[in-house]
């Protein structure tokens, strides 16, 4: 199709900046929105200049395609919707409340010719998509990941791992195609009665390991990757969008006559050029494509069903682990 009608279901900050790029982007036709929130919805709508819809069922027969940014509980209901009447999904991340809902909705997509893609949006972070071409040829030996946030403004509906460390999953996923070795976590509470701080040790083969801490108690924002190659040590920056990798050198020591300057270089550091471009533009841009192209979208049902697994065997390892009740 030419040009794909597209509507926003849910319309919290989440769904507002989705509703923000579709406005602009080609390709889409933005329709309309729908939230339980009428005075919310019919807001948005306003604003974007679009039609308000009390319910679902009534934006599904004006659209080809929706984005989903309601409350994780409400996912499996709308998308199971969506499918039963051929519409094209936009499913914000955790694909599902429950594995098990994962699971009908990952078969029921494998069956459907509509496209269902997972809004694991760091996939499309530029400077992740970077570090991937980066990393090409090394040899990898270990990676750390944090995704640290005050919690101030932080989503306390679920916890942290579900909240924060299921976006570096989501990207575990993408770039480890086996089954890790063994997986241990630990972890805490602070200001909930939830997981507010959480560390996960994950094991691939042959000698790769991976650690992973989420936490929303500090007062820094962070999301960055640091990895430890035999080539170079790599750090990206997510939040910032940089790229550094300090590769090894063994250089001579310089002489300089007139200056009498005498140095040794010790290491090179390499700045990546990282493009300028907003991750949920290059996420709803491939999410459009492959509605109009009938193409497989970057993060299918599947990647959402095994990254929700992960987190899940994280958080019920912590939970083992810790005093904290389920």
């Amino acid at each position: 199709m030419d040009t794909v009608r597209i509507g926003v279901i849910g319309t919290g900050r989440m769904g507002q900046s989705h509703c923000r790029v579709y406005s602009n982007l080609r390709k889409a036709r933005f329709v309309g929105v729908c939230d339980v929130n009428g005075e919310l919805g019919k807001d948005v709508a306003r604003k974007h200049e679009v039609s308000f819809f009390r319910d679902v069922e009534s934006l599904l027969e004006n659209v080809d395609a929706v984005s989903i940014c309601t409350p994780t509980p409400d996912h499996f209901e709308i998308v199971k919707q969506c499918l039963d009447r051929g519409i094209h999904v936009m499913v914000e991340k955790p694909f599902t409340e429950t594995l098990e809902q994962a699971d009908v909705l990952k078969d029921a997509a494998s069956r459907s010719k509509v496209v269902v893609q997972v809004g694991h949006i760091e996939k499309f972070n530029p400077a992740f998509m970077e570090l991937r071409k980066v990393l090409e040829g090394m040899d990898i030996l270990a990676m750390n990941f944090n995704r640290l946030s005050p919690f101030q403004g932080s989503n306390v509906d679920v916890d942290v791992v579900l909240d924060l460390m299921i976006h570096d999953i989501g990207l575990v996923v993408d770039m480890f195609d086996a089954e890790p070795i063994s997986v241990d976590a630990q972890g805490f509470s602070v200001f909930t009665n939830t997981i507010d701080h959480g560390l996960a040790v994950i094991k691939y083969d042959p000698e790769i390991l991976l650690t992973l801490t989420a936490s929303r108690i500090t007062e820094q924002k962070i999301r960055g990757i640091s990895v430890t190659t035999k080539e170079a040590y790599i750090e990206a920056d997510l939040l910032h969008k940089t790229i550094a990798v300090h590769r090894r050198t063994l250089g001579d020591y310089v002489n300089h006559k007139n200056s009498g300057v005498k140095y040794r270089q010790e290491s090179l550091i390499e700045r990546i050029v990282v493009p300028a471009v907003e991750p949920l533009v290059l996420e709803l841009q491939d999410y459009i494509a492959c509605v109009s192209e009938s193409k497989t979208p970057q993060v299918t049902a599947e990647d959402g069903y095994n990254a929700l697994r992960f987190v899940i065997m994280i958080r019920d390892k912590i939970l083992k682990m810790s005093r904290i009740k389920n």
